[in-house]
């Protein structure tokens, strides 16, 4: 499980990348701009890597000069490491879960007409639902950035706009990210047509599998996720070190 979720993980970064990324020692670091923990998150270059002290206080006055908290994400088979970041003093925080399906999982039924509305660039009307429902610019910015083949989806019901999604594909994984459905539109089955919308353009372009990830905390999601017959490959939650003085 831990190789699937790691390349799940990878799959996740391409399709959601961060302003930049180097290696600095044994660290990734990243320049997010806004876009949210994982476009921010440092990790290990070497998947269960434990770094030395030094090497972290290197990597967090890096992080200090980009303006960014240091916040480091903890990937599955990195016990060592989240024992050291505790030691160090870095909270825990946002326990998620990845979660996957073959594309055809998803494809063994038609999406109803104007269900679920393929797009890119985003219509404003997508734009706004993300905004109310914090997706705003800077994570806005990060799809732009996403590389092709990526697009916007934009779910219909009951004659109004219900949601919207975005989707990429990198390496085959359709990977779904900043799905929302506006709130008198939940319960009605609208995030499922936009995950199916999603499956089923992602199959044209080639994707093998659709994946997804979610807080443990968020049931919406997990709900959804199951009905589909999605399944968890794996966990990971981010450090983060509180500020001096709290």
């Amino acid at each position: 499980m831990t190789a699937e979720a790691l390349r799940l993980l990878e799959a996740g970064e391409a399709t959601w990348p961060p302003a930049r990324r180097w290696t600095l020692g044994p660290w990734v670091l990243r320049v997010g701009q806004g876009g949210g923990k994982r476009v921010s998150a440092a990790t290990v270059a070497e998947p269960g890597a434990v770094p030395e002290a030094a090497a972290l206080a290197e990597a967090e006055a890096a992080m200090a000069e980009m303006r960014q908290a240091p916040l480091v994400m903890v990937r599955p088979g990195e016990a060592a490491l989240d024992a050291m970041l505790e030691r160090a003093g870095y909270d825990r925080l946002d326990p998620s879960v990845i979660w996957h399906a073959p594309i055809e999982q998803l494809t063994d039924r038609a999406v109803p007409r104007l269900s679920a509305l393929t797009v890119w660039e985003p219509l404003q009307i997508m734009r706004e639902i993300w905004a109310e429902h914090g997706v705003g610019p800077a994570r806005q910015a990060v799809m732009e950035r996403a590389p092709q083949p990526k697009t916007g989806l934009l779910a219909r019901q009951n004659d109004h706009p219900a949601g919207t999604g975005f989707v990429c594909v990198a390496d085959g994984v359709a990977m779904v990210h900043a799905l929302v459905v506006v709130p008198r539109e939940r319960r009605q089955g609208a995030a499922q047509w936009v995950m199916r919308g999603a499956a089923q353009w992602a199959a044209a372009q080639g994707a093998r599998e659709i994946a997804a990830a979610a807080t443990r905390d968020n049931a919406a999601a997990a709900g959804l996720y199951a009905a589909l017959g999605m399944r968890q490959a794996g966990a990971y939650h981010y450090r983060i070190k509180p500020a001096e003085g709290r």
